[in-house]
């Protein structure tokens, strides 16, 4: 049974692990609203994005342009086009630290069974978790994104993106994976793998509508004929033009926007698992302080006795 000496040390050393646990939970709240706050900015231009290459691709707006059907009549590839022999990208965000439940774990499990797959694929990590993870397993990233995984930002992920873009037009590379955290609630964050390349003919590029299955967002009736009614849209000069300047943005956006997506996740993660050590750390708290209080009064009923039963001698 441990002496009085060593519960009170034990007593103190969770005093201190609850400072800290609730410090990082505070922290983590904080950032989780900024990140929660550069979603719901990006998000009116990603879907206005959205309407216009839908109404593009499917031949909606005033010229009834169907730039699937124009390509295949002059015979010509598809936008970007996919090799079967070329090499295979894995795009993998986590986090730069830990604390954050299971975050890092599910990411890292889902690439590992996406390697099993396709064996010889390149993993660019974003996050020192994934980075080492992979590097553990022998795949070592091209370049250093640690920073990109702690401050998300357009620049960096948009030249990944048309770098990525340009192997593919030469071949080099024949599938893309985008690999991440998609935050759903505070309480909820689902893995998502989507491929960012080669564009496929009924791929969505709606935030909300690409996160429909994992998100379990609720929708009126109203609001769901008026985000899918057509619209009636000018494209100038022409479509192709168009969807040629608009698709790289677009998946420039894609990989900023899981970018933002998966910093909330993490600070979603790391908020509640703060919360749960903060919670565990108070039981464990009471259970020493009462177990000390328990002893404590044993030990001066012992004292009581002792000097009761020398009195009685004398």
């Amino acid at each position: 049974m441990p002496t009085l000496k060593e519960i009170k040390g034990r007593i103190g050393s969770v005093q201190s692990t609850l400072k800290i646990t609730s410090a990082m939970k505070l922290v983590s709240s904080a950032k989780l609203r900024k990140a929660q706050t550069a979603i719901a900015h990006m998000r009116p231009y990603e879907e206005q994005l959205q309407r216009i290459l839908s109404a593009v691709r499917s031949g909606e707006g005033k010229d009834s342009f169907s730039y699937a059907k124009k390509k295949a009549d002059a015979s010509e590839k598809e936008p970007f086009p996919s090799s079967a022999k070329a090499a295979t990208v894995i795009i993998a965000i986590a986090s730069n630290s830990s604390l954050c439940g299971g975050f890092n774990a599910n990411a890292i499990g889902k690439v590992k069974a996406l390697l099993e797959e396709y064996p010889g694929a390149t993993v660019h990590s974003i996050g020192r978790k994934m980075a080492d993870a992979m590097r553990k397993a022998g795949y070592l990233s091209p370049k250093d994104y640690a920073d990109l995984s702690e401050h998300p930002s357009y620049g960096p992920a948009a030249d990944l993106v048309s770098e990525l873009m340009e192997e593919f037009e030469k071949g080099r590379v024949g599938r893309v994976f985008l690999v991440y955290n998609h935050f759903v609630s505070t309480a909820k964050q689902v893995l998502v793998v989507e491929q960012l390349l080669p564009i496929m003919a009924e791929d969505s590029f709606s935030y909300a509508k690409k996160k429909a299955d994992a998100s379990e967002k609720e929708s009126s009736a109203t609001e769901i004929k008026k985000a899918d009614a057509p619209e009636d849209i000018i494209l100038e000069p022409n479509a192709k033009e168009l969807l040629e300047a608009l698709i790289p943005k677009t998946l420039k956006l894609k990989l900023y926007a899981a970018l933002l997506d998966s910093a909330a996740a993490e600070h979603a993660a790391r908020t509640v698992a703060m919360q749960t050590a903060t919670d565990n750390g108070e039981d464990l708290l009471d259970e020493l302080t009462l177990q000390y209080n328990k002893g404590r009064q044993q030990k001066i009923t012992s004292e009581i006795l002792d000097l009761a039963s020398g009195q009685q001698k004398d």
